[in-house]
């Protein structure tokens, strides 16, 4: 019963949160950008005075805002985002187009910087002040001050151009689904992976090498050992799981925020996902679209961090779900 009290508090709070972001946005671009605005957008520029207020009447433009409003919140109830002002397709439909492409991304990138990080960080603080540990500690330092767009960037003109020039085509830019392939869906996503997870995996290195250092010295590791336990057995059955909640929680932020470092990654390399659709739609003032897109990423940050937090009581037996 407890779990399922949880889920049904996480839920309606989530809710919440769509809906207070969903309003906030609402009116920073419907009542920042004049109705009269969105009808010459939509009827084009040539557009007569007589046209302008048809299209405005025809689309509800001419009604109050909270009236907008309130018929923005029922279609948004009955999964209706609206559509676009310029290409006049479903925002739904936009989404869906560059959905694969940002999950792609993301999911690839998670897991590229959760295995690199993780692995050097721990190997590092089980080997203090070593070579190993300095040089990891060298190799965070760069990661973490490597801007994403640089990085990307970087590796477009030392892997991917000479390659090409070299006539190896696999590693390409842009994005393959992967219905063409699982090779041609690899070679599109390996630069982009390896430019999300870099930075990231240096935060990682360093937050777990810092979390199991601390966790080796409690009192229970001390206890574990002197029952004559293997120092394998220690660390991987006691110390490594009690020193990666704090990752866990860190990973529910980072996780909420990675459409930031999706949206450059996405421009560099040319991928059309969600991330580049954003940009396009904020510089051409697509009000409903970029609403759209804020939903889905809220939706996002609210089932990420539920996920995080049943992960963390899993991992925490000290932490119950109630």
């Amino acid at each position: 019963m407890g779990t399922v009290r949880f889920l049904i508090r996480r839920l309606i709070s989530g809710i919440i949160v769509i809906w207070v972001v969903a309003t906030l946005t609402f009116l920073l671009f419907f009542k920042a950008i004049p109705p009269i605005d969105v009808a010459r957008i939509l009827a084009g520029k040539a557009a007569t005075p007589v046209q302008l207020a048809a299209v405005a009447r025809t689309h509800g433009l001419d009604l109050p805002w909270y009236t907008q409003y309130g018929r923005y919140l029922w279609r948004l109830l009955h999964g209706d985002l609206g559509f676009s002002y310029y290409s006049q397709e479903p925002v739904t439909t936009i989404i869906k187009q560059g959905l694969p492409a940002t999950t792609s991304l993301v999911i690839g990138g998670v897991l590229l910087w959760l295995i690199a990080g993780l692995s050097v960080g721990i190997l590092s603080a089980t080997r203090p002040r070593t070579l190993f540990d300095r040089t990891a500690t060298m190799g965070v330092l760069a990661g973490v001050s490597a801007p994403t767009f640089v990085l990307g960037q970087l590796l477009i003109l030392i892997v991917f151009v000479p390659l090409s020039q070299h006539g190896f085509t696999w590693i390409t830019t842009g994005y393959n689904p992967l219905s063409q392939g699982l090779s041609a869906w690899v070679g599109a996503l390996l630069l982009p992976w390896i430019t999300l997870a870099i930075v990231q995996a240096a935060v990682y290195t360093r937050l777990s090498r810092g979390s199991l250092l601390d966790t080796l010295g409690e009192d229970f590791i001390r206890t574990a050992r002197a029952k004559g336990l293997s120092e394998r057995r220690v660390l991987y059955r006691h110390a490594i799981r009690a020193a990666m909640t704090p990752v866990v929680s860190q990973l529910g932020v980072d996780v909420g925020t990675l459409l930031g470092g999706v949206v450059v990654v996405e421009q560099v390399f040319g991928m059309q996902g969600i991330g580049q659709q954003t940009v396009q739609a904020i510089t051409q003032g697509d009000g409903q679209l970029v609403l759209g897109f804020v939903i889905i990423a809220t939706i996002f940050v609210v089932f990420a961090n539920l996920v995080v937090d049943m992960l963390y009581a899993a991992m925490d037996p000290r932490v119950r779900i109630t």
